[in-house]
């Protein structure tokens, strides 16, 4: 594993999230009416324990969720009194969010469109950050991890549930990755295209995010690599075979 130092961000990043944005505008409607189904299935339940369980203690927490897409978290927590504010890229992903949770009682969440690398909220405002699938779009994930450590409370929690999405596509037979079943073979295609434009693809995951998480003054920093296998045991119409891991981190 390369030290931070020798990892070559890129600098073009807004043209590389120009095609991230895309790309998932282009998967938007699909994907909302995927991610809706999943949080209306038994799936809420594990991911309400999943994350409930990791969570700092207390009602009300205030918990930003980074990369929201269509409202997953958001639905999926919505019988509790968490104060959510869902931000994401990608405008049609916010307005599909704002739609499902408003149809589906989770209304209080609040959405906006925003850069994850550059959330604008002040400093320590937010008791936990969460995210899903979201670290390995990002040019430069640790200008993220930076500014959500930024907008922790001291003590305050973040919880990253990503995988090696670009190694896997390679390593593992894509027919088995199931929740991808209904996606065109041309935005398959063009999302192995962005796996190669990004620098976080050739990472050793999750270790690299351990060390960065460790220098930028996280402590209680760990990562459990079993959750894909505790979350997506079932091969079924949620199920993709790359192995997702959960980073859990204390300011």
């Amino acid at each position: 594993m390369g030290t931070l130092s020798q990892i070559p961000f890129q600098k073009e990043s807004s043209t590389i999230k120009n095609t991230v944005t895309s790309y998932w505008t282009k998967r938007s409607g699909s994907f909302s009416e995927h991610k809706n189904d999943e949080a209306h299935s038994y799936k809420a339940a594990l991911w309400r324990r999943e994350l409930t369980e990791r969570l700092p203690a207390g009602e009300k927490l205030k918990i930003l969720d980074v990369g929201c897409g269509a409202g997953f978290f958001e639905m999926v927590l919505a019988p509790l009194e968490y104060r959510i504010t869902g931000i994401d890229l990608t405008p049609e992903m916010i307005s599909n969010a704002r739609q499902l949770c408003g149809r589906h009682h989770a209304g209080t969440a609040e959405f906006y469109v925003m850069d994850a690398e550059h959330p604008d909220f002040p400093d320590e405002h937010f008791d936990a950050v969460i995210s899903r699938n979201l670290t390995w779009t990002l040019p430069h994930p640790e200008k993220a991890y930076r500014e959500w450590h930024r907008v922790l409370k001291p003590g305050g929690v973040l919880l990253n549930y990503d995988a090696e999405y670009a190694k896997g596509f390679h390593k593992y037979d894509q027919s088995e990755n199931l929740a991808h079943k209904k996606v065109a073979d041309v935005l398959v295609e063009e999302c192995h295209n962005i796996y190669h434009m990004l620098s976080v693809s050739s990472l050793d995951r999750p270790e690299w995010d351990l060390q960065l998480l460790e220098r930028l003054g996280f402590s209680s920093v760990m990562a459990d690599r079993s959750a894909g296998d505790r979350l997506y045991a079932v091969k079924d119409e949620f199920y993709m075979p790359d192995r997702m891991f959960c980073i859990r981190a204390v300011k």
